[in-house]
């Protein structure tokens, strides 16, 4: 007579579900997330009229903003020394400012109006960031009789990069800032403290309108908090990225108020450690300024970001509205915050804080997450115990042989989870050893053959054979699939308890996943339904709705945020970071899910698909189909810089050793070499090898930001007939002195166009001690050679400076130093050669070109 257990190893092995119903299994989640998922992310509200707020007064109304941004985006391009950005949009924001200052209401408030022009320098990255005559338009509104100076800033930028209107970036928030002042000055506005609105002229060259602000003009010293207003793209729902540092009140004050909450603590860490290839005025605010506040920035359509494809006409237009909305909210909220009155009180402690697929924003403190992480990690363990415990009642089994049971089953996912990391990780090598990398930049449903598919395929394939080779002995199916399931969730909880121990707020993002399975566990423990055959799915599979929707809703905005981003970065693998972010994110929702495909029949025939899948989709990648590029939407990204370049020995005046001409040409993403048949097959284009690296400073060519300096091993030089040479930077030496015998000063003086690039090498064992600009980079010991970023806006007034230089000897025989320096020409079309426009115009349709004329000039002094 067989035992009580066998006739049920029996009943379990044998039933299995047909293998016809897993399709429908997995369109479940495919739906859930398409009619779910996607529509929560792009939820917008309606946009409102002039007409509604005769309505309902006092409200923002976002066609009021959408007219003011159609005007200011028709200025066309606004670069930094262009009459566009310092005459025409610094008039432009003055006649709108003072239209609102006629309809306000000046018997309850003060409006002071601004334009600062400012000159500094200071360090940005490893670079001496010097600007002159920078010019910032500054309004503040102060409620009369008020009885504190404390003010509340909000900033965004108008200037915009060459060859792009800025429309989104960041034409949108600075209309929005004008909506939000006429809103709150119009209407009866309680207000507590003042409020500057900052629209900033120079942030884009980079960063230089903030620091003249905060570092220089008198409305600063009192301000106390900031909201930086920017874009990485073109509308959408802007995301909170970054808040504080240490201020946890601000995060409580957007989620008390906010209106359409988009906001992570894991976007958060990812900024603050250099994942986002970007940067913001929130940094210059925070670091020399010393004022906490929130980082936002609209990131939809980061394709456009940076390029003439950023218009007017392909901003969403209920992106007016959401993000006008929240953002009167929190200026009124903040502006009769108490904090404010002297935030350094309440300045302890981090903030955890998401979004629930813009349904609702969660928060609280870290010290109450370690709380909530600890305790469920608990829980976890003593649920799993409890479990076993059970198993062991149910089955009649030893507990020790269950346990046994376990340890395999862990090793087993231990593996699985190895597998289907290992080969995400390796079709992202090969596709970029073999140049097919980003073929997901334009259709990014090839993300899920490439990357979903292998995770989920090793997350199966191996429990599939597993369970099919023990169907005589060991556990039920429905157990051994359950307690494959524990196992993982509590690798998850080892994972959690190491984040915790390293104060990594983030971890409430797989206690999420394994608080959720923990529950469905508990509640099949207490309705017993855990011994049933598949009874048990209903609560397991409803529990995982939630963190399903929630993850895939996470992934999506990585997607759309990230994907963009790749465009514009060739230091790195961007099939490592999207391979890497996949299989993150399928480690916490699907090995609670694949592995339930084990209990249809043709379990590892169903699984297998998966690897097919993939298999599929890497010759898609070597198909048209996976080309990344899209003329318009998905462009590929390059500079080009029309140079004349000019190679001096010694004096500035003369000592001319050569000269020459031609285009430098920057590729911007990891695909440069798709653009070399077009440029090079069937035209009289050749491209020169980079012979003067090793002589001349950046290979001689044209760098014009300190982003460039990373691409230089990419780029390429093409010989080609000299553009126009008007305002190339000349260099004078005005005084050469020495104090002693071993060192000796420079006083030199420096003339060009408004955006120039000097790079200085000390030669034969001097060194650069001392000089006119901030002391930080030699103070840091940073390695030469020496960058200085130079751009004026009004006043060309040549730059005068000067070193002093200190030799271990007192022979001076020899050059001391080497200075290179570049000119650019950003904004002056009518001196584009036709030669140039021609050579431009051999780029493929899909390929956007940022182009202007520029200089290289060297000498040895």
């Amino acid at each position: 007579m067989k035992s009580k257990y066998e006739n049920m190893k029996i009943i379990y092995n044998r039933s299995k579900i047909g293998w016809y119903w897993a399709p429908l299994f997995a369109a479940f989640w495919f739906l859930l997330f398409y009619l779910v998922v996607v529509p929560s992310f792009h939820r917008m509200p309606k946009l409102k009229t002039q007409e509604d707020e005769l309505k309902q007064p006092g409200q923002f109304i976002g066609e009021r903003a959408e007219n003011t941004l159609l005007r200011l985006s028709k200025i066309g391009p606004k670069i930094v020394g262009s009459a566009a950005n310092e005459q025409v949009a610094v008039q432009f924001l003055l006649s709108e400012i003072t239209e609102i200052i006629n309809e306000a209401r000046l018997d309850l408030y003060d409006i002071e109006k601004d334009v600062q022009i400012a000159s500094g320098n200071y360090l940005l990255w490893s670079m001496v960031n010097v600007y002159q005559s920078v010019q910032n338009v500054v309004v503040k509104l102060s409620p009369k009789n008020v009885t504190s100076e404390a003010s509340l800033l909000v900033n965004s930028h108008f200037d915009s990069v060459p060859g792009s209107s800025g429309a989104g970036d960041s034409g949108m928030m600075c209309v929005i800032m004008l909506e939000v002042l006429r809103v709150i000055t119009k209407y009866e506005t309680p207000l507590t403290y003042s409020v500057v609105f900052l629209f900033n002229g120079a942030e884009e060259n980079p960063l230089q309108g903030s620091h003249a602000f905060i570092t220089q003009h008198p409305w600063a010293q009192n301000v106390k908090a900031v909201i930086n207003l920017d874009s990485a793209g073109s509308g959408g729902r802007e995301i909170l990225f970054q808040s504080g540092p240490d201020h946890p009140w601000l995060i409580k004050y957007y989620g008390k108020n906010i209106v359409h909450a988009f906001a992570t603590t894991v976007g958060e860490e990812l900024f603050q450690n250099g994942f986002v290839p970007s940067e913001t005025d929130y940094r210059v605010f925070r670091d020399f300024g010393k004022i906490p506040g929130l980082d936002m920035a609209q990131t939809l359509n980061g394709y456009v970001y940076h390029t003439k494809y950023d218009r007017f006409n392909i901003l969403p237009r209920r992106t007016y509205q959401l993000t006008g909305e929240n953002i009167l909210a929190l200026v009124k909220a903040l502006a009769n915050a108490h904090e404010l009155e002297d935030p350094s009180k309440h300045s302890e402690g981090h903030m955890i804080f998401f979004d629930v697929m813009g349904w609702f924003f969660v928060y609280y403190t870290e010290t109450v997450g370690e709380i909530i992480n600890i305790f469920v990690c608990v829980l976890v363990c003593a649920t799993i115990v409890a479990y076993i415990w059970s198993m062991s009642s149910t089955t009649g089994m030893f507990r020790r042989r269950i346990w046994a049971k376990f340890g395999i089953l862990a090793a087993l996912q231990v593996c699985g989870v190895g597998l289907g990391f290992g080969l995400v990780i390796c079709i992202a090598l090969f596709l970029d050893a073999v140049g097919l990398s980003m073929s997901w930049f334009s259709q990014t449903w090839m993300l899920f053959g490439l990357y979903f598919c292998p995770m989920f395929f090793g997350l199966g394939i191996l429990p599939a054979i597993y369970f099919s080779r023990t169907k005589e002995h060991g556990l039920p199916l429905a157990y051994g699939i359950q307690l494959l399931m524990h196992s993982h969730c509590l690798i998850l909880t080892v994972i959690t308890a190491v984040m915790i121990t390293y104060n990594v707020r983030s971890a409430f993002i797989i206690m999420l996943c394994i608080g959720f399975y923990t529950i469905s566990v508990l509640f099949n423990m207490a309705t017993c339904v855990h011994k049933t055959n598949f009874l048990w799915l209903i609560p397991h599979c409803l529990c995982q709705i939630l963190p399903f929707m929630f993850y895939t809703y996470s992934c999506y905005a990585f997607y759309v945020v990230f994907i963009p981003m790749q465009g514009r970065d060739c230091d790195s693998n961007p099939d490592i970071l999207m391979a890497s972010f996949t299989a993150l994110l399928c480690i916490l929702f699907a090995p609670f899910l694949i592995p339930l495909f084990c209990l249809f029949r043709k379990s590892k025939t169903i699984i297998s698909l998966f690897g097919i899948c993939t298999l599929l989709f890497m010759i898609f990648a070597a198909t048209p189909v996976g080309f990344p590029y899209v003329e318009k939407t998905a462009a590929q990204r390059f500079f080009a810089v029309h140079t004349s370049r000019t190679f001096h020995n010694g004096d500035p005046q003369s000592s001319i050793n050569r000269t020459d001409s031609g285009y430098f040409v920057q590729p911007v993403d990891r695909r440069p070499t798709s653009v070399n048949e077009a440029l090079f097959t069937n035209t009289n284009y050749t491209k020169s090898e980079n012979i003067d690296c090793d002589s001349e400073i950046m290979c001689g060519f044209p760098i014009y930001s300190s982003r460039w300096l990373n691409a230089v091993p990419n780029s390429f030089w093409v010989p080609g007939p000299e553009p126009n040479t008007d305002y190339i930077p000349t260099v004078t030496i005005i005084e050469k002195s020495s104090n002693s015998p071993t060192n000796i000063q420079y006083t030199l003086e420096i003339s060009g166009p408004d955006h120039c690039s000097i790079f200085i090498q000390p030669l034969n064992n001097s060194k650069l001690v001392d000089w006119s600009f901030t002391k930080e980079p030699l103070e840091q010991n940073i390695e030469p050679p020496y960058y200085v970023y130079w751009s004026y806006a009004l006043d060309p007034t040549p730059l005068q400076f000067t070193m002093e230089f200190e030799h271990e000897s007192e022979d001076w025989s020899g050059s001391t130093f080497k200075i290179a320096v570049m000119g650019h020409r950003t904004h002056d079309d009518m001196f584009v050669e036709e030669d140039f426009r021609e050579f431009l115009a051999t780029f493929p349709a899909w390929a956007h070109i940022t182009s202007w004329i520029g200089s290289y000039n060297s000498w040895q002094l």
